[in-house]
């Protein structure tokens, strides 16, 4: 009910008083994919791994790192039953330890453990430092007459001025469900600009706003987004553990998607990790990265690593052009 299968593409640069439709660049093309909530197939997901035998525990959050001897031995739950004060209260629980040979760190952008790995194993040793932007999303309820299932709308331009990085994208799933959602790359350079409010000013174009015509907003929520791409992917194997998705940065920058790249990621490290708990048992899962680099995973993020690099040093139509020459002409051969 909440799925649609993807039909028309729109690309449109916007101003202020118009709208202008642009070919729609390939990275987002959606042709053969299929509109859905994340949230449901991620929960379709997880039932079908209980049932394979997998435990999963929903509410609770990896909250520390647990090393022992140089290398990773797992990570402890938080605890429970913490007052406002920060100390215990008589519900006090300590979190529980959930200890592993190999440990798949899947915590998206900015994960608070990641953060700790990379400091204590120099995972972002020789790379890029990783660059950042921030999404913004709202799931509207639309009348049927506002309502074009499986259509796909992004939008760059107006409200951000060009030398700001951003855009927009409405995806409008089944049940006469649309999704919108506003991203702003965090390097921009006025002071006095809000995401939100931009996010907000946004809906008021004429090009937009029927879409919100009678609509009802019944849910919202952000998140922090790697924009550092290809250059920016740290090591991914380490002492006891590996990286995956978004954790590992492998967001597709240019689609604005990293869904595709994080189920893959993890199915290689489930890979890896099987074929080493069936032979030598390593230390580090060198094999890891070595799949990954050899997976479809790597040439895409390859052909597109230096899109987003353009529009931080170009703006808006520098970026754009850049994208068309690195896209069409060099197809991401470029140095």
């Amino acid at each position: 009910e909440f799925s649609a299968k993807a039909g028309e593409d729109r690309f449109l640069f916007l101003t202020e008083s118009g709208s202008h439709r642009m070919p729609t660049p390939p990275q987002m093309n959606n042709h053969g994919n299929f509109v859905v909530s994340l949230g449901n197939v991620v929960r379709f997901l997880g039932a079908k791994a209980e049932e394979l035998g997998v435990e999963i525990y929903p509410g609770f959050a990896a909250a520390e790192l647990l090393v022992e001897d140089g290398r990773v031995a797992g990570i402890a739950t938080g605890d429970m039953g913490i007052g406002k004060d920060g100390q215990p209260t008589a519900q006090y629980q300590r979190g529980m330890e959930l200890r592993a040979l190999y440990t798949v760190f899947a915590e998206g952008c900015r994960g608070s453990l990641g953060k700790q790995l990379m400091s204590r194993f120099g995972l972002r040793d020789g790379v890029d430092p990783q660059t950042y932007g921030i999404g913004i999303k709202e799931l509207w309820e639309v009348p049927a007459e506002h309502h074009n299932p499986g259509m796909v709308m992004h939008t760059i331009g107006w409200p951000l001025d060009t030398k700001t990085y951003g855009g927009s994208f409405l995806y409008h799933l089944g049940g006469n469900l649309m999704a919108y959602g506003f991203v702003v790359g965090l390097d921009y350079e006025n002071p006095y600009l809000s995401p939100f409010e931009e996010m907000q000013r946004f809906k008021t174009h004429k090009a937009i706003s029927p879409y919100f015509e009678g609509a009802k907003r019944i849910a919202y929520g952000a998140r922090a987004l790697n924009e550092g791409g290809f250059q920016s992917i740290p090591k991914l194997a380490f002492p006891g553990g590996v990286l995956v998705g978004c954790e590992a940065g492998f967001l597709n920058v240019p689609k604005i998607k990293g869904t595709h790249t994080a189920m893959k990621s993890g199915m290689l490290a489930a890979e890896t990790i099987s074929e080493a708990l069936a032979g030598s048992r390593p230390a580090t899962l060198d094999a890891f990265p070595d799949k990954v680099r050899t997976s479809w995973l790597w040439p895409e993020l390859e052909a597109v690593r230096n899109i987003r690099p353009g529009f931080a040093k170009f703006g808006m139509w520098g970026g754009l052009i850049n994208a068309a020459f690195e896209t069409y002409v060099t197809r991401g051969k470029s140095p």
